[in-house]
């Protein structure tokens, strides 16, 4: 028998911490062991055809475990997160707490949901912060006395909202987000020929200056991700077929072109996206 409790957390975290019954494990452990002896090779005997007793000797009992876990825990995520209607937006964290022979196990799962979001009065910070871009009249110009609009960069608009929004993001998001953006460029440093400590050196960083800075970033992302889909979804902006097949249509190159058409759910995303940007652009 496996039991699950779901425990809640602040900004839109839950833990679940799952029992699962030794008998549980064994069953799961005998069906994977019988599978793999079936491939086991001892002097003497045809493949697979070694006495059960003499062949599990030689073969390594945490390796067939760590397949019971592979084996177990996708099911039990799956179940639970489908009986409590949870929805995740990313990976879950799973940490096995207790895993001994002749013993129940005990695994903590931890996932993240969609963070909830105030969008407060951000059509109204967005123009204000337009407003604050318009150019006034200097003595001098011939041009007659007036205010001339400046045009608001995306980045600017981005900056107006993500200011005036409330939202609560689950610590395993931004850890998880930060974690991305690391590996991105520890991938670069190595392009550029550098050791991790050369690049910390040019930039005047400690290792632990560099991950706050990247955690401040991995926070920024995610605030304009999941507001800008709160605002899609608020003023009812939606992706059609039509709109994907126009920007494929802009796709010269055949091979990236059949590549991005399997992608159709990430080409909907980005296109939402650039559509509520538009929006907010002409607020």
């Amino acid at each position: 028998m496996i039991n699950s409790v779901l425990k809640e957390l602040p900004k839109s975290t839950t833990e679940i911490s799952v029992t699962i019954e030794w008998s549980d494990v064994k069953l799961n452990y005998e069906k994977i062991l019988n599978n793999v002896l079936t491939q086991v090779e001892i002097k003497g005997f045809r493949k697979g055809k070694a006495p059960k007793k003499i062949a599990e000797k030689s073969i390594d009992k945490s390796k067939i475990y760590e397949e019971v876990i592979k084996e177990i825990i996708p099911k039990i995520y799956q179940d639970t997160i489908s009986k409590n209607n949870l929805k995740p937006v990313s990976s879950p964290k799973i940490e096995l707490i207790k895993a001994k022979e002749n013993e129940d196990w005990q695994i903590k799962i931890t996932l993240s949901e969609k963070p909830k979001i105030n969008l407060k009065n951000y059509q109204e910070k967005i123009r204000e912060a337009k407003k604050a871009k318009v150019k006034i009249w200097t003595p001098g110009q011939k041009e007659e006395k007036k205010d001339i609009p400046s045009k608001i960069s995306v980045e600017e608009i981005i900056e107006a909202f993500v200011k005036e929004i409330d939202i609560e993001i689950s610590d395993l998001l931004i850890e998880q987000e930060t974690n991305r953006l690391l590996t991105n460029l520890l991938d670069q440093i190595q392009k550029l020929g550098l050791t991790v400590d050369q690049y910390l050196i040019s930039k005047g960083k400690t290792q632990n200056q560099l991950k706050e800075d990247y955690q401040k970033q991995a926070l920024k992302n995610l605030a304009i991700e999941f507001s800008l889909a709160e605002i899609a979804e608020k003023e009812n902006i939606t992706v059609e077929k039509k709109d994907i097949d126009d920007l494929l249509a802009k796709v010269e190159n055949p091979a990236e072109k059949e590549k991005l058409g399997k992608e159709s759910y990430y080409l909907a995303h980005l296109i939402r996206q650039q559509k509520t940007l538009d929006f907010l652009s002409n607020l």
